[in-house]
């Protein structure tokens, strides 16, 4: 059975060699998104920032992209899994790209966590779930 992944020293993929490849665009590199779910054809996007960090403009793009989608919720966390899971608060991004606070806390987002499933699941409207 596979062990679930707690590595804070885990690295990240770098994209550096990817600038330049497209000439007429030569600052579209790929993003990654920290986590991702999927049921029954939708999607939750969670985006890890700590406190003082922030998102690029390129991932601000495609988070915004992605939550246009209706089979998409995004969020944005910020907080940490350093040694276990800290989160201080969270946001959605809503299809107008704007980012609204949806809680504090994990115990919060535990909560979201199940509500989203059980929207994805087809038991609840997306308005309650988001």
């Amino acid at each position: 059975m596979a062990k679930l992944m707690r590595n804070m020293f885990a690295t990240h993929t770098d994209y550096a060699d990817f600038k330049g490849i497209i000439p007429s665009n030569p600052l579209f590199l790929p993003s990654n998104v920290d986590g991702i779910c999927e049921r029954n054809g939708h999607f939750l996007i969670m985006e890890w920032k700590r406190p003082d960090e922030k998102v690029s403009k390129g991932q601000e793009i495609l988070l915004k992209a992605l939550a246009e989608n209706p089979r998409f919720i995004v969020t944005i966390i910020i907080g940490n899994t350093d040694d276990g899971t800290q989160i201080d608060k969270y946001f959605t991004v809503g299809i107008d790209g704007k980012c609204a606070l949806a809680g504090v806390g994990f115990e919060q987002f535990k909560a979201f966590y199940r509500q989203w499933y059980e929207w994805a699941d087809g038991n609840i409207p997306k308005q309650k779930a988001a």
